[in-house]
């Protein structure tokens, strides 16, 4: 998508939060410039949707084909208006310029990225078997066999050292945010509330109760290793069928 481009955010966007969306254009215009990405300036209409896959907050996930090249994606589609309302323009910028930079065999790759007047699209990797989560729970006794278990841990823990090593702590790590491709391997997904952190210090608290890390929940400074905390409670959960800690609330971040 060519940068210089980018229509202005505040184009169909409602009165009371043009000036945020004229902001975010300007955000977007700028922090975006250095991105991996086709200079092709995409549209809605270059894609065949299909089913949807997931549903959130902001938007919905569809299975979708590029008209061109057959080429199956999932298409994240956020709504520009929920986002500024919550205040989340920041969050999905850095979102996007993290993910865009990471390349893993384990992590789901954020392909482009292009919006109109109203919507944001993310063009995302196809994970053909969905969701981690839902295989989880499918499975006898809701828990994974020892050799999956270790399978799956591996993969997570290798493509969570490629984070580290690139200053990037992911800090939501669930088996909602991890998903399958055609061949059973780990994609890690939804980078919504990582954080590229070059001096690996942090006080913010955000993730799932459930893998919340002492560091966070006695509001202390962490690093990257709260991933590693987040990855054994992972562990457990696969070989036991639920976290070891469970609270009734679940999302976190202040």
């Amino acid at each position: 998508m060519d940068l210089q481009n980018i229509p202005d955010f505040v184009e169909g966007t409602p009165v009371e939060y043009q000036d945020a969306a004229r902001e975010m254009s300007r955000k977007m215009k700028a922090e975006l410039e250095a991105l991996r990405g086709n200079p092709k300036d995409w549209k809605l209409s270059d894609f065949q949707i299909g089913t949807p896959l997931s549903r959130g907050k902001f938007g919905r996930v569809y299975l979708a084909r590029d008209k061109s090249t057959k080429y199956n994606v999932a298409l994240k589609i956020l709504f520009k208006a929920e986002i500024i309302k919550c205040n989340m323009q920041h969050q999905l910028l850095r979102e996007i310029e993290i993910q865009t930079h990471l390349t893993h065999p384990n992590i789901l790759k954020l392909l482009t990225y292009f919006h109109d007047d109203s919507r944001i699209y993310l063009v995302l990797e196809f994970a053909a078997n969905g969701a981690l989560f839902d295989n989880l729970q499918s499975q006898p006794h809701g828990r994974f066999s020892e050799h999956k278990a270790a399978k799956y841990t591996y993969q997570v823990a290798d493509a969570l050292k490629y984070c580290h090593l690139n200053e990037v702590i992911h800090r939501d790590i669930k088996p909602e945010n991890l998903l399958l491709d055609l061949n059973d391997n780990i994609k890690l997904a939804d980078f919504g509330w990582s954080v590229h952190a070059p001096s690996n210090k942090r006080k913010t608290v955000c993730g799932t109760l459930d893998y919340l890390p002492p560091e966070m929940v006695q509001g202390k400074t962490y690093c990257d290793k709260v991933d590693h905390w987040c990855l054994g409670v992972l562990c457990y959960e696969f070989l036991v069928g639920k976290p070891p800690f469970e609270s009734k609330q679940q999302q976190v971040c202040t």
